[in-house]
């Protein structure tokens, strides 16, 4: 089974209901119904948050509205368009103060922290955004228009600034859902890795010929002693993005890239 992503959905239906306050209602005939489209879209979200995305089924939101998996489909065509919805909406939610500092690498530095936070608050979400094809609701604009303000002054051109900008993005999603692996994988073994390391390190010392292997035994070593284990999100994390803004420099500022 393919994995769940954003994008999927009938782009014509799902437009319509991303921007369903700027589109007039259709009618219809009967009584009002008792949820909305925001209702239903609040309740996949709560499932994800408690049980992931797996538990975010149809029927699972109707059992939770307490109405039939049918009166949802009333509202949402189904499962890939209400994915778009649940996304644009924490996109819309997003705090976006105004940028006032005066130095590029703080702008930038804020946009990767903020898609961070919003990952590391909704850690579902690493497996569901979609780079290529975003929902174009008013959650995902808004979010766009305020990354590409961080951009203002730094001389690129509009094709490097988009280009950029989703290098950034894809640097947080790509460290967040690292991250986010690792947590699981220690909750699931119910140790952390620096646990794991301390009970497999002596044996694996034993069994690891330095002379075959002279540079992963070398460099892996002093990786570990200096982060606690064979993978620190933290360090992978301040390495990466100031290797990020160093790059980015070069373009900017190629006299003084840092």
């Amino acid at each position: 089974m393919p994995p769940e992503t954003t994008g999927s959905g009938d782009p014509d239906q799902t437009l319509r209901l991303l921007w369903r306050d700027q589109v007039p209602p259709s009618r219809r005939r009967g009584p009002r119904p008792s949820h909305s489209v925001d209702d239903v879209v609040a309740a996949a979200i709560e499932l994800a948050e408690a049980e992931g995305m797996e538990a975010v089924t149809i029927r699972a939101v109707a059992t939770r509205l307490g109405i039939s998996p049918m009166s949802v489909y009333t509202h949402v065509p189904g499962k890939a368009e209400l994915l778009d919805l649940m996304l644009d909406g924490l996109y819309l939610a997003m705090p976006r103060p105004p940028w006032r500092s005066r130095r590029w690498r703080t702008r930038l530095t804020a946009v990767v922290v903020a898609n961070r936070d919003l990952f590391r608050a909704h850690p579902w979400l690493t497996e569901l955004a979609s780079l290529s094809r975003p929902p174009l609701g008013p959650g995902q604009l808004a979010k766009y228009e305020h990354e590409l303000a961080a951009f203002d002054g730094t001389g690129l051109d509009d094709v490097q600034i988009d280009a950029t900008l989703t290098l950034l993005l894809g640097f947080a999603q790509q460290q967040t859902r690292a991250e986010y692996a690792a947590a699981r994988q220690s909750a699931v073994s119910g140790t952390s890795d620096e646990q794991w390391w301390e009970t497999n390190g002596p044996l694996l010392a034993q069994v690891i010929d330095a002379s075959t292997y002279p540079r992963a035994t070398r460099i892996g070593e002093a990786a570990g002693a200096a982060q606690g284990s064979a993978y620190s999100p933290d360090r992978a994390w301040a390495f990466g993005l100031a290797r990020l803004l160093d790059g980015i420099g070069t373009l900017i500022d190629p006299d003084d890239a840092g």
